[in-house]
């Protein structure tokens, strides 16, 4: 089971950074960690990047602290920029990739982005979700292969590395994650 929690739950002390990376979701606390970091120095960019779920084919709606957050929002990108400005990033300092509607995607799109910007990304901060951490990570090492990446995890739902196994919730999100990175990555290593 440490095995388990090592692998699935990565996560880095922040350090300055270029940018700091959201992939797409309903949930407002990556986009409030990034907005933290923003904050107390650790970077001048924000990229959020999400269109909606591939699996609804719409964006699923905010998922939490709606009578913060609530509104009508077409994108992920957009719900998380609304984030990010109500928790003090300014306009500039947060770029759009409204495209993606995966993981792979996401870092993909990003990867665009800052390429199109001229953004030389050597370090980044990554904030996703705790037990989505690996996966996330993975994707954007891959995209960016030459960057350090600092996984910085915030925790929406209460699952961490600490109590998953306590709950039916938490098991099936981490063994969940597991098989995705497994049938994900074993698919896209078929395909090279």
């Amino acid at each position: 089971m440490k095995n388990v929690e090592e692998f699935v739950f990565a996560e880095s002390q922040p350090e300055k950074a270029d940018i700091i990376f959201v992939p797409g979701n309903g949930f407002p606390d990556m986009a409030e960690k990034a907005a933290s970091l923003y904050r107390e120095g650790y970077a001048p960019y924000i990229l959020p990047s999400g269109r909606y779920s591939i699996t609804l084919g719409k964006f699923a709606g905010v998922q939490s602290k709606k009578e913060i957050y609530g509104g009508d929002y077409e994108t992920e990108w957009e719900f998380l920029k609304n984030v990010l400005l109500k928790n003090g990033v300014p306009e500039e300092a947060i770029l759009m990739e409204n495209q993606a509607t995966f993981t792979y995607e996401n870092a993909i799109f990003s990867r665009q982005v800052t390429d199109l910007h001229k953004i030389q990304v050597k370090k980044a901060i990554l904030c996703c979700k705790t037990y989505h951490a690996r996966r996330s990570l993975m994707y954007y090492q891959l995209l960016y292969p030459e960057t350090v990446i600092m996984v910085c995890p915030a925790c929406p739902d209460g699952i961490t590395r600490e109590n998953w196994r306590e709950t039916e919730t938490g098991v099936e999100a981490v063994t969940g994650e597991i098989d995705r990175i497994v049938k994900q990555f074993c698919l896209m290593l078929g395909n090279r």
